[in-house]
């Protein structure tokens, strides 16, 4: 019981802003914007508009997958985003692009993202499972040795939300500056945008908690508790 207290937040917010996203992704993938870009053509033109002319725009499988990879400098894009002209589309993909250009400016905390990249994994993977297997053994040190591993996961979604919150500003700004969508449109993007921001906090909160009920069940917060 106390378990599912403790994950009730993190879950209660996923589900919402994975609500939010479908229903925001849904309302404007059918409105066509005023000048017809796809969600392609848009990246181009942001991109070039910033001065990015190394970065791929490419097709990509999977229901929103658009992702934009540093170390390739591949930007991908799902079928929903790639060939679609409606605002939905184009402000996903104007956010990779923003990746994109976080990149050619060294944005810092990208590159501390990638950087955290090895040890989240590393976290994520076997942080839990200690933790799992110190409680069961009545291990605080195995418990803790597991935090530690699992906290890393935190750090990792932490230093994520400046980076997504800046690529969504980024695009916000200079779709409408680059003439990509008219300043009325704007709504509808940020709108999608803004949902899916939402999702990343959800990740920090969800991640919070658990590294939270795994410290107290240890007795490394306010002592020992049982569900």
């Amino acid at each position: 019981m106390v378990y599912l207290l403790f994950i009730a937040p993190g879950l209660l917010l996923s589900l919402l802003a994975s609500w939010m996203v479908k229903s925001a992704f849904s309302r404007y993938s059918q409105v066509r914007t005023m000048n017809g870009l796809t969600g392609a053509e848009a990246a181009e033109r942001m991109l070039a508009g910033a001065g990015v002319r190394d970065v791929a725009v490419e097709r990509t499988d999977g229901f929103l997958s658009d992702h934009y990879n540093p170390l390739t400098k591949k930007l991908a894009l799902s079928e929903e985003v790639y060939g679609s002209a409606s605002i939905a589309a184009v402000g996903v993909a104007c956010h990779e692009a923003g990746h994109a250009v976080q990149h050619a400016n060294h944005y810092a905390p990208m590159w501390l993202r990638s950087a955290l990249v090895p040890t989240a994994n590393i976290g994520s993977n076997i942080g839990y499972a200690v933790m799992m297997i110190g409680l069961f053994m009545s291990s605080t040190g195995m418990v803790l040795a597991g935090a530690v591993l699992f906290s890393m996961v935190l750090l990792f979604q932490i230093v994520t939300l400046p980076v997504e919150f800046d690529a969504s500003s980024r695009a916000k700004r200079l779709a409408v500056e680059y003439g990509i969508v008219g300043e009325s449109e704007r709504a509808g993007m940020d709108r999608v945008l803004n949902a899916a921001a939402l999702t990343y906090v959800a990740a920090v909160v969800s991640t919070l908690m658990t590294l939270l009920y795994f410290l107290l069940r240890a007795g490394l917060l306010g002592g020992r508790r049982n569900d």
